[in-house]
């Protein structure tokens, strides 16, 4: 990793992406796990790997979790609290920049290779009955239902994003507001509900005061970022 210091590249120290490239060739199903302390170059493994475990530096249990994983004897849950880009060249590169939207690079798009809060599971979720309804002027109550869909137990987290519609000053395209990590067994349906409050609907204004200004602002639940599952809005008088 280098602690202490930058690095030019992202791309894999010595021979290891060699390695990758000649266990691949192989034949056998290939399952690279990441050691790391910072996002390194994962466009080879996404693309070739049968799967691709990120444990950035996991301590001295970090093998048992690790095999619990990879073995199925623990469902994943993690989520990213960073996002990976596609190239160095991305850099900085992450979920909420302010409007207006990115555009695409020459040679590729400006979206990571996975974005903030992304994470796989062995089963899958399913999110329906978002109802907004405002509990007092500037507080807001957000509910909707998340089901276990696949054959495995196993923990999902739902999070949810804002975005201001129109603010004095330049707001993010999207910010993540609330999040909660749950369990479910295979079948299992939950309700689970947010309150937005004061705090989540004010900005930094141009005297550098915390205000809450009139206006919309959109409501968005889902599983990462980049895979919104549910859309709503209020509206603040």
């Amino acid at each position: 990793c280098g602690e202490g210091f930058d690095r030019a590249s992202l791309s894999l120290l010595g021979r290891q992406q060699e390695l990758l490239e000649s266990l691949q060739k192989t034949g056998k199903p290939l399952i690279v796990v990441y050691i790391e302390g910072r996002p390194l170059e994962k466009n080879w493994a996404s693309e070739y790997a049968d799967a691709l475990l990120t444990a950035y530096y996991p301590g001295q249990e970090g093998g048992n979790a690790i095999a619990d994983v990879l073995f199925g004897d623990y469902n994943p849950s993690g989520r990213l609290p960073i996002s990976v880009p596609r190239s160095v060249g991305q850099i900085p590169v992450y979920y909420n920049k302010k409007a207006p939207r990115n555009h695409d690079y020459v040679e590729m798009s400006s979206s990571p290779l996975y974005s903030f809060g992304y994470g796989m599971s062995y089963t899958t979720f399913e999110y329906s009955a978002l109802q907004v309804v405002q509990k007092s002027a500037r507080c807001f109550e957000v509910s909707f239902k998340v089901k276990n869909t696949g054959k495995y137990d196993g923990e999902e987290v739902a999070q949810l994003y804002m975005r201001d519609e129109y603010a004095s000053v330049v707001q993010p395209m999207k910010q993540l507001k609330h999040f909660e990590r749950f369990y479910l067994s295979k079948g299992e349906e939950k309700l689970i509900v947010f309150t937005l409050a004061e705090e989540d609907l004010s900005i930094i204004n141009q005297a550098l005061e915390q205000i809450v200004e009139s206006g919309t602002f959109q409501v968005m639940i889902g599983s990462s970022s980049d895979d919104i599952r549910l859309e709503g809005s209020i509206l603040v008088k």
